[in-house]
């Protein structure tokens, strides 16, 4: 699942967010997108998602994926949502 297809998956299917933040995949993800200012840059992204520009959300998780052991954890919540 391509990083575009995943955000759209997660943006159509509410109860899949719900299962994948739920899991300790996703509260590591959580954790690594609030970064260190506290998740203000987390909580514009997820604004301007809702809004439908998700460029903003796509880039924070680009930088995630190319963190040591990024691509894994993004790996595994793909898997996840595949079920």
């Amino acid at each position: 699942m391509e990083l575009q297809e995943l955000a759209e998956r997660l943006r159509r299917d509410p109860s899949a967010v719900r299962a994948v933040m739920e899991s300790p995949d996703g509260r590591a993800l959580l954790r690594a997108l609030q970064g260190n200012d506290g998740g203000a840059k987390l909580d514009r992204a997820a604004a301007q998602a809702a809004g439908g520009n998700t460029a903003q959300m796509t880039q924070m998780l680009k930088s995630i994926l190319s963190a040591p052991g990024g691509a894994q954890l993004l790996g595994r919540i793909a898997r996840q949502l595949q079920k």
